[in-house]
């Protein structure tokens, strides 16, 4: 009885297990648990079977219609996005790879995809771009055209506007400035031409490159010609508050001249020898610079020295009134001698006198008094001996006597009682060089309505 019973719980058992296979088998695939799979964090979906083939359809779909993807394969399996076959380009590759993962539904990209490096595609691929730039290109032509004609416009513009005289005539009346701001109208109608023919081509992007690449380039052209730049910083400076005019006389770091012209880049100069010196603005700028001819009155002096038995008062008397005689020097102030120091054997006067530049050159009328005052000095007997030094010798034995004949002295003229004057006119000869030089069409920013400092 006992066996019975247990036989017939082990049969309905085992009735109850396969009754639950059946069941299960039954269930559709459709009725299993569905499972949520997130795609990047953003875009979720069920992974089934109508979903991969909706996946593949898809990215079949979307490679076909890109030349470069043509050769992609696609095959999808839980979501996991399987590609192969073959590309020309990194960048198709990758396109592939990034279109894959912007479909919904994808879990995971197997991206096996390879590049081809075969000749006769390349080659195929390159000839077919080749031959569409070209076609491009060609079919560009009349706009290019059209770029270019309004481009030429532009440039005529702007020489018409610089060309108009009256426009820039009151801007300043600095010659270099007004040079300046010409140019930079001329520059700012190429510019706007060129925009626009640029935005007619659509190249527009062009101009932000072109202008960083200018921008680098202005600042090694700057280091490079920093020389040149400060240079014609400096004529802008010196034609805006001239230090000089044409045909000063001038000292700038040690040479000396009269002013010929002052360009862009250097201020040139005619020496006493007639030679050119051309020295940088910058220098020009930056240096001490002497003026004579500012002013029409410029004081010279010069030294001698008297014998210590002497009258003083007697030579400066002398002196004073030689001096004041001379064709030039200035009676207002008047001549006036000083005693400078005492030396060892001669008692040192210093004169200082007066040129009228206008009516005498300086450098004449400073040797015309030294000259008439040694003149008047030997006159009167005043003597201006020479340094005296005295030698001891000891132990000197006498020289035996010898008859020697003494030469007989040479004849000597006669002091002219009245000193023949020499002309102290100013030397105009570099002045008519200089002139000639200025009436030639070299540029010049030194103007004659420009203040002077």
């Amino acid at each position: 009885m006992m066996t019975n019973r247990l036989l017939r719980m082990l049969f309905l058992s085992l009735c109850c297990v396969c009754a639950g296979l059946a069941g299960s088998a039954a269930i559709p695939s459709s009725a299993i648990a569905q499972e949520t799979v997130v795609n990047d964090g953003t875009v979720a979906a069920e992974i089934d079977a109508g979903s991969d083939l909706e996946i593949e359809e898809r990215l079949v779909a979307t490679y076909s219609r890109i030349e470069s993807l043509n050769g992609v394969s696609v095959e999808v399996r839980v979501g996991v996005v399987r590609l192969t076959g073959e590309v020309l380009t990194a960048g198709a590759l990758q396109l592939a790879a990034d279109l894959a993962s912007q479909v919904e539904g994808v879990v995971a990209i197997e991206n096996e995809i390879k590049q081809s490096r075969s000749i006769k595609r390349r080659l195929r691929a390159a000839l077919g771009e080749l031959e569409d730039r070209g076609w491009g290109a060609i079919s560009a032509i009349p706009l290019v055209i059209v770029a270019i004609l309004l481009v030429a416009l532009f440039v005529m513009l702007g020489r018409v506007l610089t060309a108009w005289e009256p426009l820039f005539r009151w801007t300043t009346d600095n010659v270099f400035l007004r040079d300046l701001v010409r140019r930079a109208i001329h520059l700012a109608v190429i510019l706007t031409g060129l925009l626009m023919a640029l935005e007619l081509l659509d190249a527009t992007a062009l101009v932000g490159t072109v202008l960083g690449a200018a921008g680098v380039a202005g600042l090694a052209i700057g280091f490079a010609f920093r020389d040149l730049v400060e240079n014609y910083i400096a004529s802008v400076l010196l034609s805006l508050r001239q230090p000089f005019a044409p045909n000063d006389h001038v000292l700038i770091e040690g040479h000396e001249g009269k002013v010929v012209r002052l360009t862009s880049r250097a201020t040139i100069l005619m020496t006493f020898d007639g030679n050119h010196v051309r020295i940088p603005n910058a220098t020009v700028f930056k240096s001490t610079i002497v003026n004579f001819s500012r002013k029409d009155e410029r004081r010279f002096q010069f030294d001698l020295g008297l014998g210590n038995e002497e009258d003083i008062t007697t030579a400066q008397a002398l002196i004073q009134s030689t001096v004041a005689g001379i064709n030039g020097i200035k009676n207002d102030p008047e001549p006036f001698t000083l005693v400078r120091e005492l030396g060892d054997s001669t008692v040192n006067l210093r004169t200082f006198a007066w040129v009228d530049q206008r009516k005498a050159d300086f450098s004449r009328a400073r040797s015309e008094a030294i000259r008439l005052v040694k003149e008047a000095f030997d006159r009167a007997g005043i003597a201006m001996p020479e340094p005296i030094q005295r030698v001891l010798l000891e132990r000197v034995k006498p020289a035996p006597d010898r008859a020697a004949a003494a030469p007989e002295p040479a004849a000597q003229g006669g002091t002219p009682d009245a000193a023949e004057s020499q002309s102290t006119a100013p030397d105009r000869h570099l002045d008519d060089e200089i002139a000639a030089e200025r009436r030639t069409d070299a540029p010049d920013l030194l103007d004659k309505e420009t203040p002077l400092e």
